[in-house]
């Protein structure tokens, strides 16, 4: 075992610059007697911590005192949990997310429109609790520039605005002409210049409508700033084949474009398959990662592409009445009231039940693995933060339960509580970091010199508290949680702290853009090629004009 917490395996400069100031010292916090736990070094032993300025100052045996006190005795101290699958990014989204140990959210799926991106931000500047994140959507630019939502002021809810757009159909179903492709990337890149953490990507949901060439275009946006995809891949919900070819698409394409990855929510037909691409790709050096949540099911609209009764009847021989819930009624739904709720409410959420119940705890175990929530919302989406959490609407328990969901199984199952640390916290900060994020490079540790977003809870009674019936119930058991330095939540009471911060690149001054044309791509890839060629986002095939009909 480490004796020194300090320590990591390579000590950055970073690291080694921070030095460890005296116990003497008055700090501004201090947690005292919890079991530190820290999975980047491996360290486990109890200590007490000393914060200062907002930032872990002094890990020590020693006794030290602060203005400010937290008695650990018999809990872990960990790195506040992480979650990069976050979609119900509003205050009080936030507030269910602090109670369940969540200290920085961010949403690499649905995201947000890249012109919305700064003001997207701005909004939550000095009155946000937790810490918060976003990609830019690949899914609003297309609703902006196919279904003609530019300019919407619902955009600036980021993946809220999704309840709105997913309304219309072209974004789903729709194939672009090259203008309009050109508009889609443009977009995309605008919210990176402006700082977005990566881009995300719903391809499964457009999977008539974006073609593998969009895709690849998509992926080398993000490329060009060395940033992360992520995407709901192209076949989930499928079978196993169809979900780990969804998988090598957005993995495939990231090899070539030497740019990281995310495989969202893995955990469906296939997963053992998908898991062990993602780590023989790390272990050569891909910086490419996956998430799992653990849940047997999902939650999304009740128009999503999958659902259509030709592939989840069909195709997949699944019945409505056996696995698609109502999270308002609690009532399953048949056939013609599937029909008859999407063709008078499309955007209403669902519950979808899609794997075994006894596969949840396994993916806990996974090596590398991220936990990422999917968290959606819950109505009214946008009530403020002290809105009571007994009257939000129907929503997946995931929103307000998987890191005391992954506790619980953990406990259950005998699951090393240094595993659990790792999938809660650092892999995503370790993944995200590698991307020259300076945000996680700080985070998601139990170091000196870090970023004091910290956890404190007892492993023996925190968990979750929400089910498919009341899925906005918090998670109890949490001591502490701490971000930035100031304690947000304390004996799972949230208090009217707004310590959050953003999490975000830098605005660049210059846009990367670099529109597709004809010419561009023969001049790359050929000696001479006929005019009438097209290696861009899909246009008419002049050969078989039929084809590009919708």
């Amino acid at each position: 075992m480490l004796t020194n917490c300090n320590q990591s395996a390579e000590g950055d400069d970073k690291k080694s610059e921070y030095k460890a100031l005296p116990a003497s010292t008055e700090f501004d916090l201090v947690i005292l007697n919890g079991r530190v736990i820290d999975p980047e070094t491996a360290f486990d032993a109890v200590r007490n911590v000393g914060i200062l300025d907002g930032r872990i100052a002094l890990i020590t045996e020693e006794s030290i005192s602060g203005k400010e006190t937290v008695d650990a005795t018999g809990k872990i101290v960990a790195p506040g949990f992480i979650d990069t699958h976050f979609h119900f990014q509003a205050p009080v989204g936030y507030s269910l997310g602090l109670r369940d140990g969540l200290t920085s959210s961010m949403d690499f799926e649905m995201g947000c429109a890249g012109s919305y991106i700064a003001p997207w931000y701005e909004a939550r500047a000095g009155v946000t609790q937790a810490n918060y994140g976003v990609a830019v959507s690949h899914e609003l630019a297309r609703a902006m520039f196919i279904d003609g939502s530019d300019g919407a002021d619902y955009l600036i809810n980021g993946p809220i605005a999704a309840y709105t757009t997913r309304a219309k159909t072209g974004w789903s179903q729709t194939r672009p002409n090259l203008e309009q492709g050109n508009a889609i990337l443009q977009e995309i890149d605008k919210g990176l210049q402006s700082g977005a953490v990566g881009v995300g990507s719903t391809v499964g949901y457009m999977r008539a409508g974006v073609s593998s060439r969009e895709m690849f275009e998509v992926q080398k946006v993000g490329a060009r700033y060395g940033r992360a995809t992520g995407a709901h891949t192209r076949y989930t919900l499928g079978n196993d084949t169809e979900e780990n070819n969804g998988a090598q698409e957005l993995i495939a394409n990231a090899v070539a474009l030497g740019a990281p990855a995310n495989v969202e929510h893995f955990n469906n037909p296939g997963w053992r398959l998908a898991h062990e691409m993602i780590i023989r790709l790390q272990e050569q050096g891909h910086n490419i990662w996956g998430e799992i949540y653990p849940y047997a099911a999902g939650s999304t609209t009740i128009n999503a592409e999958f659902l259509r009764p030709e592939i989840w009847i069909d195709k997949m021989g699944k019945r409505y009445e056996d696995t698609m819930l109502d999270p308002v009624t609690n009532e399953y739904y048949t056939l013609e009231t599937y029909k008859a709720t999407v063709a008078s409410e499309p955007t209403r959420p669902i519950v979808i039940f899609k794997m075994p119940a006894d596969d949840e705890w396994k993916w806990l175990t996974l090596k590398g693995v991220t936990m990422g929530s999917d968290a959606v919302g819950a109505t009214p989406y946008l009530a403020p933060w002290d809105f009571p959490m007994d009257s939000l609407g129907g929503t997946h328990p995931r929103t307000a339960g998987s890191r005391g969901a992954t506790i619980r199984l953990g406990r259950e199952h005998k699951i090393p509580m240094m595993q659990l640390m790792s999938i809660l916290s650092y892999n995503a900060a370790k993944h995200l970091g590698d991307t020259g994020l300076k945000f996680m490079q700080e985070r998601g540790r139990i170091q000196t010199g870090m970023v004091a977003d910290i956890v404190v809870f007892d492993p023996e009674t925190f968990r979750d508290n929400s089910t498919y019936d009341k899925g906005a119930v918090p998670s109890t058991g949490m001591k502490a949680v701490i971000v930035n330095g100031q304690v947000t939540v304390r004996d799972d009471v949230l208090l009217p702290v707004f310590a959050g911060q953003p999490i975000r690149f830098e605005p660049q001054d210059k846009p990367r853009f670099e529109p597709i044309s004809v010419e561009s791509w023969n001049a790359t890839f050929s000696t001479g090629m006929p005019s009438d060629f097209s290696g861009g986002v899909p246009v008419p095939d002049l050969d078989h004009p039929e084809s590009d009909k919708h």
